[in-house]
């Protein structure tokens, strides 16, 4: 029942478009917030012990028995298949997430492949990151679970019975014999929805996600990775707006026992355009625009107040607070719930949205006059706000200051701007005011950001430090990768920011007089991404691809990355898996191979006529979400029209 968490990179991600649920290679489910990303979890082993909540099938006896584990996800999907040896025999445990119609389901599946193997399953329920003990029912092979306004439904065919507060189910399972379990959340006042098959869910599951991976246009080398990693970012989006969050965790640490523990649940403006250009890339330009519908939508309003990152639906409060009851992923705390970050001021987003912005324009067009508004605000901000000290990319909690890499990002807000209007004649702005304020941004930051003792741009201006943020420099734009001082500073940050092989967001300090934070982190994996593209583009191809190979190598048996590796532990660590490892990743790949994405159906030719006087940000639907919804019948159907032909 005490049993602790598995290693990071021990775990695989299944999810339906609304949640995600990590599984670990032992069978058991240790994290799982219903009916949301950010909700409360229901299992949270993960951030504990299994007195916190876990839901584990496998070989009776543990890992005693087993004598090997395979694993791996159907081609294409997110559907999990785990196997386990034993001495008398072999048992297949598929798991997955039904593409969601109503209420989150979690299929589990086992067979028999060989031998006879006894196998145990262990519910243990706990709501509210493992706080709430539910009241439980059972009978007629339904059993309930419910604490307030939670409660779940395990349908099986395998009898269960109560055991030290948890179910249990054992069972002896054959060579060619089967057992099902599917557990449903649903609201507690409301009765337990139907069951649907489990293993007719699983197969709509599969065809789902096979049909989807088939649309991407990515081939060629690295192909398997770019899948996975597309995949990946579909299954951290939600649905219903397009919104993808950062990562399906929280408080996975930076460094094993330390503090850097935050709550990546949310959606972060910093990842937009590089989000953007992975998925279109990929070839799923309805999810970009989705992504870019979401983004118009969150920051509607009073560009002053831009926040950094919203909820999956645009909420703005995130308020932070403490788990005291989780003793954290191997006594890492505190467990942190909601980002105070959310209310830092950080210069760069106005960049990352008006680039992001722009490269859906090359795509899609300019779609309404109430866009360019919101685009105009944002510039007019900053005609003052670039002058101020902020946050940084990095939300550290130290004092604010004239961070190098958040005025490269003003530049690129009011250079996008400029290039906008210049592919859009019928669109109104002062241009030559911007451009006299690009120009202004860009001479300052070449004067106080760029180091010439250390021949390198630092982490803010006055600084000696170097920060790896520094490298977005040629990678949008704002100077050549040919330019001398560009070229330093790459070196620069190859030979003191990389660590064990792998990039380091800057160096931290013991007196945390940067992030204001105590203690070391690991090597940031999207940082380390982003050395790689500017090696390539510095024209050391062999190089790139060298550090490119070990990146991917750090994957985990199913393709998976987190935020960090650390090279003290040999390990992954930081919140899993995360997003902006993955956008990288896709986009370093096609960088490398000179893969461009395929123009949509719609004729690039004809998009300066699709600028209209209407609409307004808060009406714009989520894009890939109608082509999202398909329901289990639909697959079936589609399925049984293909078998007629």
């Amino acid at each position: 029942m005490a049993a602790m968490p598995l290693p990071i990179e021990d775990y695989a991600l299944i999810g339906d478009l609304h949640t995600a649920a990590l599984v670990g290679n032992d069978g058991s489910i240790d994290w799982l917030c219903l009916p949301h990303f950010d909700s409360g979890a229901c299992f949270s082993r993960l951030l504990g012990t299994g007195d916190h909540g876990y839901w584990k099938i496998a070989p009776a006896g543990g890992a005693e028995v087993v004598t090997a584990t395979r694993r791996r996800y159907r081609e294409g999907t997110l559907v999990l298949e785990t196997e386990f040896d034993t001495a008398d025999g072999t048992i297949r445990v598929t798991d997955c997430m039904p593409i969601r119609e109503e209420h989150p389901q979690v299929v589990r599946l086992v067979e028999g492949l060989r031998g006879s193997v006894p196998i145990r399953m262990e519910l243990s329920v706990r709501f509210d990151y493992g706080s709430s003990v539910p009241w439980v029912t059972h009978g007629g092979g339904l059993l309930t679970a419910t604490a307030g306004p939670n409660a779940v439904a395990l349908w099986t065919t395998a009898e269960t019975h109560g055991e030290h507060m948890q179910t249990v189910s054992e069972v002896t399972i054959e060579s060619g014999r089967h057992v099902s379990y599917l557990l449903t959340w649903y609201p507690s006042h409301e009765t337990p929805p139907r069951p649907v098959d489990p293993w007719y869910a699983a197969a709509g599951t599969e065809s789902w996600w096979r049909d989807w991976s088939e649309s991407g246009t990515y081939r060629g080398e690295y192909a398997e990775a770019v899948q996975r990693s597309l995949i990946t970012l579909k299954a951290l989006t939600y649905e219903p707006t397009g919104g993808i969050v950062a990562a399906a965790t929280t408080s996975l640490p930076e460094a094993l026992g330390g503090n850097r523990n935050w709550d990546y649940r949310y959606c972060w403006l910093r990842d937009a355009t590089l989000t953007l250009e992975s998925l279109m890339r990929g070839g799923y330009h309805d999810e970009a625009m989705a992504w870019r519908d979401w983004l118009l939508r969150a920051t509607a309003g009073d560009v002053a107040k831009l926040q950094i990152m919203y909820g999956t639906s645009g909420e703005r409060r995130l308020d932070e607070w403490e788990v005291e009851w989780l003793p954290g992923y191997e006594g890492s705390t505190p467990v942190r719930i909601g980002n105070a970050a959310a209310g830092q001021y950080q210069l760069d987003v106005y960049g990352e949205v008006m680039s992001a912005l722009f490269s859906a324009s090359q795509s899609d067009g300019v779609h309404s006059r109430a866009i360019w508004d919101l685009q105009r605000n944002l510039v007019d901000f900053l005609e003052e706000g670039w002058k101020q000290p902020d946050d940084g990319i990095w939300e550290v909690r130290g004092p604010r200051r004239h961070f190098t890499h958040s005025k490269v990002m003003a530049w690129v807000a009011v250079d996008r701007a400029v290039r906008t209007m210049e592919e859009w004649p019928d669109l109104e702005g002062p241009v030559e005011r911007w451009k006299a304020l690009r120009s202004e941004i860009h001479s300052e930051v070449c004067e106080k950001g760029y180091n010439t003792d250390r021949k390198a741009f630092t982490q803010y201006y006055g600084s000696d430090q170097l920060d790896a943020s520094i490298l977005m420099i040629p990678l949008v734009g704002f100077l050549p990768a040919t330019d001398p001082r560009v070229v330093s500073t790459i070196e620069a940050v190859e030979r003191e920011l990389v660590d064990g092989g792998f990039v380091l967001r800057y160096r931290t300090a013991a007196d945390g007089a940067v992030d204001g934070l105590s203690g070391r982190e690991g090597a940031f994996l999207a940082c380390s991404f982003w050395l790689a593209d500017c090696l390539h583009m510095i024209g050391r191809t062999e190089d790139a691809r060298a550090l490119f190979e070990r990146l991917l190598s750090l994957r985990n048996d199913l393709g998976l990355l987190s935020e960090e590796f650390d090279p003290v532990a040999g390990r992954l660590v930081g919140n899993f898996p995360q997003a902006f490892s993955h956008v990288s990743l896709v986009n370093t790949a096609c960088r490398l191979t000179g893969h461009e994405p395929l123009a949509p159906d719609r004729a690039r030719t004809d998009r300066r006529h699709r600028l209209t006087n209407g609409g307004h940000v808060a009406a714009l639907g989520s894009g890939s979400s109608a082509r999202a919804r398909w329901s289990l019948g639909a697959v079936a159907r589609r399925r049984r029209e293909t078998s007629e032909k």
